[in-house]
């Protein structure tokens, strides 16, 4: 689709969107799940602490687990991530392996967040993030200990044009277009607030 196609970047990254339309029959792979693991296992980190933990629930394989998080997320996100395949739980280990605290791990997290993504897109799949779920349920029902921050669910599996497949208001916003701020809203040259432009 020509809206999804971004200018003067790497094609993978303008490919990469965050759809609520999924295939609800497509299976993915334990093999495409590895290699998603693989990939954010690849992210650059603080000291190389690696400080990111995922648990996955894949609704094909262990249905009873995958409805226990899904049961966490946001009514509004529920109505389209039934459809989904597979779950992601990023989760950040707020602590170094010395025990002190670590200012960069939620900060590595999303690094590794984001190869998961890139990775999805790569081989013909889709992620989509979401910040919409009850964090305190979801560590009491998976025995998350309490130095491990929940931070993000990600959906992830194939997409679908069948729109009949999610609400009016999910409809609207996949058919949207994709905004960004501009440029010189978020980078500066040299000084703060100082837009950055093509001519110096």
């Amino acid at each position: 689709m020509n809206k999804r196609q971004i200018k003067n970047i790497d094609p993978l990254l303008g490919k990469r969107w965050s759809p609520r339309i999924f295939d609800p029959n497509r299976i993915v792979s334990k093999e495409i799940i590895l290699s998603l693991c693989e990939a954010a296992r690849w992210a650059p980190s603080c000291a190389n602490q690696q400080p990111y933990k995922y648990i996955v629930w894949n609704k094909h394989y262990n249905s009873v687990d995958f409805n226990k998080a899904f049961l966490t997320l946001d009514k509004g996100n529920q109505n389209w991530v039934k459809n989904c395949s597979v779950l992601f739980l990023a989760i950040s280990d707020t602590k170094f392996d010395n025990g002190d605290f670590n200012n960069w791990a939620e900060y590595d997290t999303g690094a590794a967040s984001e190869n998961i993504c890139l990775q999805a897109t790569s081989l013909g799949l889709f992620a989509h993030q979401m910040a919409g779920f009850d964090s305190i349920q979801i560590k009491k029902s998976f025995d998350i200990p309490p130095s491990y921050k929940p931070m993000a669910m990600i959906a992830i599996g194939y997409k679908s044009d069948d729109l009949s497949l999610v609400d009016e208001k999910y409809r609207m916003m996949e058919l949207s277009e994709r905004k960004r701020k501009p440029i010189e809203n978020n980078f500066y040259n040299s000084k703060w607030k100082n837009p950055i432009t093509i001519k110096e």
